[in-house]
């Protein structure tokens, strides 16, 4: 629980710095790592140092009221300037920093925008909400009109400004959104290379989720219908067809009189009474399809090949055994029927399914061990889903696990894992169980593939996985409730996963709800968002090229815009996002009433951050 900190704590003028760290603010709540096996940390915000601070320590900032936050000074902006005080002996000495004065504030919100970095990104994510993306931009999708081969920091795509999407897709090549009212929106010169600028080609379908294939972009309407669309505008418009297909490729003409597009629906047949898709995901030439009644359909989702690699889960399926029929007509995974799947996800050229026991089990290539498991010599494609041992990776801890999300993307594979400590009845029979003050269930990260540059998070360099391996600076992450005398875990609340670089939003505690009656010192502050990955393309947001092989913070979208006239010079301020929450859009809160939040998409080699409804 944040506490309210009077105005002379908030205007303190000295801080110790300690050279080559990272400065955390004061806060009356603190996030820990810790395993059962530790011994029980101190109660309260003076816990310091040790095991207990490590990379969770981090997230401590997003609790804290003033404007003292992680100056991630060494990861995000080396200041050469800095000089270390040493004493005779060699070892380094504390040195005395001291804050600049700063104009007082006139009002409360001022004041709020002063002491708060992040009061400041929630507040500007409702009143200017929008798009904002960097990386790659050879296919002008990040700034059709710029020559810039890269986009090194957020910019805004000015078509997005103050609009609300459901859902967001970006590539090196191109990209695709729905609007609030569920029409898709496509650009970039993999869409138009006559005008890359974004262009509304698909109404009236309701959508409310797409994902990209290699070529097309697949689309799932609210009332669970399946669409592809040609990614490439020249096919949309009567080009690329292929010959079994001509007879099931359907056109639509917008109510405005444009010129009609062409697309196919890819609904499975043979749905039951009642039953619909609810969730899509695809690889580079194929797609999962999930239905309310927990079964999982596959499909070829490219023009350009058919799956060979064992990704759609079908023993024996190849282009010369295929059905009668459409190329890429859905065909229901039978191996999975039983097990009532709750998730799914997909890589380039693998999958992954999650059934509601907190079972997992992959399918596809497995070359550099993103199934989960050891590659075989010779032939690396598993066409058959094969179920991941979990239970073996807390075989020494006595903790009980059970997979809570997956997520997976280009040769990754990811999934979160909650493991609880033994219950009271476990005592009895010799477990041993943690202090009453500590969690009774841990959150973990694991991740496997390939990691060469650093897309696995784990802090190494990994060319082959095998097996998975505990993401750490993720993992055991808690965080000290003063109410309650104790400590709560701290969760991933999402994953994006894009071809080489990756993105994990936490779910710590948030606050939306500060208005003109709260105290001055009362700020608004979001969910920490952490990156980590390739960033050959700049798709990191740091403004350097190198590769995170750990998972990093980034600055906030607008670079610190106005910290200059708000007395914040020098200071380094970090990207936080906005939680699910209605407010009033627009210049002081005067505008139409929506529910928003901030969500981030990881892609091909771009990386954006958009406005959802």
């Amino acid at each position: 629980m944040r506490a309210s900190q009077s105005a002379s704590a908030l205007r303190r003028t000295s801080r110790l710095r300690l050279p080559a760290r990272p400065h955390f603010a004061a806060s009356g709540r603190q996030w820990v790592r810790y395993s059962s096996g530790e011994a029980e940390p101190e109660a309260g915000p003076k816990r310091r140092g040790g095991k207990a601070v490590g990379f969770a320590a981090v997230f401590a900032a997003a609790a804290a009221g003033a404007y003292f936050y992680p100056r991630l000074r060494d990861q995000l902006f080396p200041a050469p300037e800095e000089t270390e005080t040493r004493t005779a002996s060699g070892h380094q000495k504390a040195e005395l920093e001291f804050e600049k004065s700063r104009e007082h504030p006139v009002s409360k919100e001022d004041n709020r925008d002063l002491i708060s970095s992040q009061h400041l990104q929630v507040k500007k994510s409702w009143e200017h909400p929008g798009v904002f993306a960097w990386g790659s931009n050879t296919g002008k999708v990040i700034d059709p009109n710029s020559s810039d081969k890269y986009i090194k920091h957020p910019r805004r795509i000015p078509f997005f400004d103050n609009q609300l999407l459901r859902d967001l897709k970006l590539t090196q090549n191109f990209g695709a959104a729905i609007t609030e009212k569920g029409d898709l929106v496509q650009w970039g010169l993999g869409f138009s290379k006559a005008d890359p600028t974004p262009v509304t080609t698909l109404k009236g379908k309701d959508l409310s989720k797409i994902e990209v294939s290699e070529d097309r972009i697949i689309a799932l309407s609210r009332g669970g219908s399946v669409y592809a669309i040609p990614a490439s505008r020249d096919d949309q418009e009567g080009g690329k067809k292929l010959e079994e297909n001509k007879s099931s490729w359907s056109l639509w003409s917008s109510p405005s009189g444009s010129e009609a597009i062409s697309f196919q629906n890819l609904t499975p047949a043979g749905l039951k009474w009642g039953e619909r898709v609810t969730d899509i995901s695809s690889g580079l030439e194929h797609c999962l399809m999930l239905t309310s009644g927990g079964r999982v359909f596959s499909s070829a989702s490219s023009a350009s090949a058919f799956p060979t690699k064992g990704q759609m889960g079908i023993p024996g399926l190849t282009w010369e055994t295929r059905p009668k029929g459409r190329y890429d007509q859905p065909h229901e995974i039978s191996l999975l029927k039983g097990f009532d799947i709750k998730k799914i996800a997909t890589g380039d050229y693998h999958s992954v399914v999650l059934d509601k026991l907190g079972r997992v089990f992959t399918f596809g290539d497995n070359t550099y061990g993103q199934l989960g498991f050891e590659a075989q010599l010779g032939d690396s494609s598993v066409s058959t889903p094969t179920i991941l041992p979990v239970h073996k990776l807390y075989a020494k801890s006595g903790l009980i696990p059970k997979v809570s999300s997956i997520a997976a993307g280009g040769l990754n594979t990811f999934f979160v894992c909650e493991a609880d400590t033994p219950s009271a009845t476990d005592t009895e029979a010799g477990a041993t169980v943690p202090s009453r003050r500590l969690p009774r269930s841990t959150c973990d990260l694991w991740a496997a593939g390939q990691g060469t540059t650093g897309s696995l998070g784990t802090g190494k360099w990994t060319h082959v996985s095998l097996g998975p391996t505990k993401v750490k600076a993720l993992s055991g992450l808690s965080e000290f409730d003063e109410k309650r005398n104790q400590l709560m875990p701290i969760k991933i609340k999402d994953l994006s996963i894009g071809t080489t670089h990756s993105a994990a939003v936490m779910d710590n505690v948030t606050q939306t709800s500060v208005s003109g009656r709260s105290s001055e010192n009362e700020t608004n502050w979001g969910s920490d968002v952490v990156f980590w990955g390739g960033n050959e393309h700049y798709q990191l947001g740091t403004g350097k090229r190198n590769n995170l092989n750990t998972p990093s913070y980034i600055g906030p979208l607008d670079g610190g815009e106005g910290d200059a006239a708000r007395g914040r010079e020098g200071e380094v301020h970090r990207l936080c996002l906005t939680p699910r929450q209605t407010a009033r859009l627009g210049e002081g809160g005067k505008g139409r009433k929506a529910t928003l939040e901030q969500k981030v998409e990881c892609g091909r080699f771009v990386t954006g951050v958009y406005s959802a409804t």
